[in-house]
């Protein structure tokens, strides 16, 4: 590889010659060889969407020359149009803060610029990436804004993930509504269900979830750019801090204000904390819901086999004709991600100091990867396997027929001690509740017959009662 040398204030630095990049990201590219993944794509938009907007914000207030910031906003639409995805390379795991995020970003910027302007990658003149670039900013309000602005462009595409599953699932409980089976508690038998009711159950919950998301996301939309270094806004003119969240607002077409307090903002991580408990709470009951899934598909002969899930692929290398439910499986891997991505979160945000939680790379990371792993899976979940669910109800109706749990709908008429001696007969002779009842002549066949209507035991009332 053919390098250049560049110099920053510790000394001279070898950089690839190709590279837009210079010394500081060449630097950090040493020192940070952790994970070797690279930035979030969410988050370098974000910070390109900030260094564009500041360069604009900077030309109104006539500090930046429009010869300069001219090139620099050019320069910055090229990247965010896909040009030098190549050159944002630092490991999320990296110095505090993500100075050298910030950094990787204004020399990408810089260099291009001086291309622009007929001059050679490396010499940082006419355009500086701290002098112009990163004028009237400080990598302690431009990383937590940027974190902002990527967590809000991902938390669209996840509520609209949610809306689509919540949807699907409202559709699978009208599917299914006249679908009676055997309700479970403790994996016991219990009560009579619809198939349809415990469906809709699961829309409620994701709803709740999705409200608990949208909750936490105007936080997100109040912004610390123009604190610079504390909050204080030291090298930043008042004017330039309204223009720029002005120029993010339009640039990213969300409701975004100033901070009312940019001290604040540069300290705390509480707002990411929030969304990524809403994220647990989505993670929570994914799992739930997989589980059941998984619990409801077993089988087919040795398990509960109530329905059948959409065969997406062999399950086994050994065993021919196996089909795994692999949608539920993988729903449950990403959700234990999530839960541990908010561990993270939850430790780092309780990490600052002062004026600065020097944490923010490593809660950006975690909050950016747990909001797009989980839009991913829930589309692919409700597409692939909720969407495509059928039920076996010849199955459900043996299981609610052979149910010990219908006692429960009879205790109100031959008494709780009586509905016990007829289940413990149940399960010790195999024979069936109904069977019971009549030899034992606790109830006419009539009356058993209209107390036993299946599909009024599954509402409110004591079946067989008129309210």
């Amino acid at each position: 590889m053919d390098f250049r040398i560049e110099k920053d204030t510790l000394g001279p630095v070898e950089v690839p010659a190709a590279a837009y990049y210079g010394a500081q990201t060449a630097r950090a590219v040493a020192n940070f060889p952790i994970s070797g993944l690279r930035p979030h794509p969410a988050l370098v938009w974000a910070t390109l969407v900030i260094k564009k907007s500041a360069a604009r914000a900077n030309m109104a207030t006539g500090r930046l020359p429009a010869e300069l910031g001219g090139v620099i906003v050019r320069a910055a639409d090229e990247a965010l149009a896909g040009g030098f995805a190549a050159d944002f390379v630092v490991d999320p795991f990296q110095a505090g803060a993500g100075t050298s995020h910030n950094m990787n970003v204004n020399e990408v910027l810089a260099n291009r610029a001086n291309e622009l302007l007929g001059g050679q990658r490396g010499d940082n003149a006419p355009v500086h990436p701290n002098d112009h670039v990163n004028m009237a900013q400080s990598t302690n309000d431009v990383f937590p804004t940027a974190m902002r602005l990527a967590a809000l462009r991902l938390a669209d595409g996840l509520v609209a993930a949610l809306d689509g599953l919540i949807a699907a699932l409202r559709r699978k409980g009208e599917e299914f509504d006249r679908v009676l089976k055997s309700g479970r508690t403790h994996l016991q038998d219990a009560v009579p269900i619809r198939l349809g009711q415990e469906f809709e159950a699961y829309a409620v919950a994701i709803g709740r979830n999705l409200a608990g998301i949208e909750q936490a996301l105007p936080a997100l939309r109040e912004l610390g750019i123009g604190g610079t270094a504390v909050g204080t806004g030291l090298n930043a003119e008042r004017r330039y801090i309204e223009l720029v969240v002005a120029e993010l607002a339009g640039e990213t077409g969300l409701p975004l204000r100033g901070a009312a307090n940019l001290i604040e903002t540069t300290q705390n991580m509480d707002p990411f904390v929030a969304l990524s408990s809403a994220l647990k709470g989505v993670a929570v009951n994914l799992i739930r819901i997989a589980n059941d899934l998984r619990l409801l598909a077993s089988g087919p002969r040795t398990g509960l086999n109530e329905i059948t899930l959409p065969a997406l692929q062999p399950g086994s290398s050994i065993m021919p004709g196996k089909v795994n439910p692999v949608l539920a499986e993988v729903t449950d891997m990403v959700a234990f991600q999530v839960l541990g991505a908010d561990t993270t979160i939850t430790l780092a945000a309780q990490a600052g100091q002062l004026e600065l939680n020097v944490m923010m790379p490593v809660i950006a990371c975690n909050i950016l990867f747990a909001l797009e792993i989980l839009q991913n899976t829930i589309r692919k979940l409700t597409d692939s396997c909720i969407a495509g669910i059928t039920a076996n109800e010849a199955r459900c109706a043996r299981y609610l027929d052979e149910s010990v749990g219908l006692v429960t709908v009879l205790a109100p008429y031959i008494g709780y001690a009586a509905a016990a001696e007829v289940a413990k007969e149940s399960m010790r002779t195999g024979r069936s509740v109904r069977e019971i009842i009549v030899a034992r002549e606790l109830l006419s066949a009539e009356a058993l017959g209209r107390i036993l209507d299946p599909y009024p035991l599954t509402s409110p009332g004591v079946p067989g009662r008129k309210e």
